[in-house]
């Protein structure tokens, strides 16, 4: 070959060559590093990172982002191979940040998942332990929807905690404790009477009116304890039996007016014993509700404003039977099973005293119940 195309061909070659390692100069960030930078901004988004770690969080899309328009601004630079890549080593820095909020995150979240966790194990041990005080003193009823709504608020705390909101589980736990707060703050005031010693004083004075009358007479009279929901037979003076006894939907509360669903408090008689086809229930004793003093509280309770000004006093309050079971505690009768009535009914003349109380001490399932409450609450 003559020397001027050797010539020519090695200059061909060299530029050959020399296009080659230019083209090998574009520097672009790694692919393997730039997948895993990809995917930590997947998993951080998927973990919430702006929420769980907002300044590492914030630190790696800023410089994430600076670096995707770097790499489109430097889609055409040119490098010699032995300078180093800038764009890896900001790729490795994002990188670095990237894993540092995941870290971050990932520490926080758990934490935050413990704290609700835990929160809410407490209020739901809260919950039955109120839920369980409030049937024992049967007085779900002064709760109004309060409890309907305490129960929705938990709910929802469960529901987010599965679905890894824990703030918003947290917020409706702190709702649900406040309004356990409140309503025990509610039953306390209502049902305080039960630990007054000077109440349940008076209480204990018209048992031993009663006994003594059933003594000097002797003949039967009857003792409602509210509180221990028991209803006790004496003859001569004397127990004969003790039955447990249903109160009216509201009954654990005293008696203002007609519809409220409590059970009067006061020294009644038996009116009239109305057997079966001459009552709505299966047999029943009418008491003399309302009497003198149950008219008297009545009207100063009115002129006090305690009550609705449209309300009446009410009446027709008796002992009876399971007859007509839906509508057995809407009045505040006091209601046994028919075989109990049955005894009742026989044992029982017109104008035998019957006593409605309270308690007949402070001890009493009902201010027991309040008081654990409120301890729970001091704890």
């Amino acid at each position: 070959m003559p020397a001027p195309t050797r010539v020519f061909l090695s200059g061909c070659s060299m530029m050959i060559l020399l296009i080659g390692s230019l083209a090998a100069c574009v520097q672009t960030a790694p692919p393997e590093l730039l997948e895993a930078v990809e995917s930590l901004d997947r998993d951080l988004v998927a973990i919430q990172g702006a929420e769980f770690a907002p300044t590492e969080y914030a630190r790696f899309v800023q410089d994430w982002a600076a670096l995707k328009g770097r790499m489109l601004a430097e889609e055409d630079v040119i490098r010699w191979p032995w300078e180093p890549n800038p764009l890896a080593a900001h790729l490795q820095k994002v990188q670095e940040e990237g894993e540092q909020a995941m870290a971050v995150a990932t520490q926080r979240k758990e934490e935050d998942r413990r704290d609700a966790e835990a929160r809410l194990t407490l209020l739901d041990r809260r919950l039955r332990i109120f839920n369980s005080r409030v049937d024992e003193m049967e007085s779900r009823v002064v709760l109004g929807q309060r409890p309907i709504e305490t129960e929705l608020l938990v709910r929802q705390a469960h529901s987010f905690l599965d679905q890894g909101l824990f703030a918003r589980s947290l917020q409706a736990t702190e709702q649900a404790s406040t309004l356990i707060v409140a309503q025990t703050a509610l039953l306390t005031t209502e049902l305080k009477r039960y630990a007054d010693e000077r109440l349940v004083g008076t209480w204990r004075q018209m048992a031993r009116r009663t006994i003594a009358w059933s003594r000097t007479n002797q003949a039967t009279a009857i003792l409602v304890n509210k509180a221990d929901r028991r209803l006790t037979i004496y003859r001569n003076g004397r127990p004969v039996v003790s039955y447990q006894v249903r109160l009216g939907y509201n009954g654990i509360m005293e008696k203002r007016y007609q519809g409220d669903g409590a059970t009067p408090e006061g020294q009644y008689r038996v009116v009239k014993k109305r057997d079966r086809g001459q009552t709505q229930f299966y047999r029943a004793l009418l008491l003399d509700y309302p009497n003198a003093e149950d008219r008297r509280r009545f009207h100063k309770a009115r002129r006090a404003g305690a009550i609705p000004a449209g309300a009446f006093i009410g009446g027709q309050i008796e002992i009876h039977g399971e007859d007509g079971l839906p509508m057995s505690q809407t009045l505040g009768c006091l209601m046994l099973d028919n075989r109990q009535m049955d005894k009742l009914f026989e044992k029982v003349e017109v104008g035998a005293p019957v006593t409605i109380i309270g308690a007949l001490k402070v001890s009493n399932p009902v201010a027991l119940a309040l008081a654990d409450l409120e301890q729970f609450e001091e704890g």
